[in-house]
């Protein structure tokens, strides 16, 4: 088999394909959660704490004596943290929500009582040969 062909194959797998969708999903989802962490979440907390702004919170280092005397700061960036912590907290959040409503609909779908499968037709016929054979007594 050619490595194209293997390849190939591999690539249309369902799964695959799904984890792709996945991918492309996640990264857009990423974007909106950006945005609802620095635009909306942020600021009154921002607010709350009399005018912090997390983004900018950090710890500068003393300069290094191996350092030259132009070089810029070094910075401990913790506020970006908390800002990305945060961010992950609420998509944590909102896939949590997801998949336990996923779950619910799976449950639901699994405790439906499923229709009595259908006799095979040697069955049937063997039925009809016996209600044949009382109605001959």
């Amino acid at each position: 088999m050619s490595i194209i062909k293997e390849f190939r194959e591999f690539a249309l797998k369902g799964n695959v394909v799904d984890l792709a969708v996945g991918v492309i999903i996640g990264a857009a989802f990423n974007g909106i959660v950006q945005s609802l962490v620095n635009d909306m979440v942020m600021p009154p907390i921002g607010w709350i704490t009399g005018g912090l702004d997390f983004s900018d919170l950090a710890i500068t280092l003393p300069q290094s004596p191996l350092a030259p005397p132009d070089a810029a700061p070094v910075t401990i960036n913790y506020g970006k943290f908390i800002t990305t912590l945060i961010s992950f907290l609420i998509v944590a959040w909102v896939i949590f929500w997801l998949v336990k409503a996923i779950n619910q609909m799976k449950r639901k779908q699994e405790a439906a009582p499923a229709s009595a499968p259908e006799k095979p037709e040697d069955i049937k016929l063997l039925a009809e040969i016996r209600d044949l054979l009382k109605e001959r007594k």
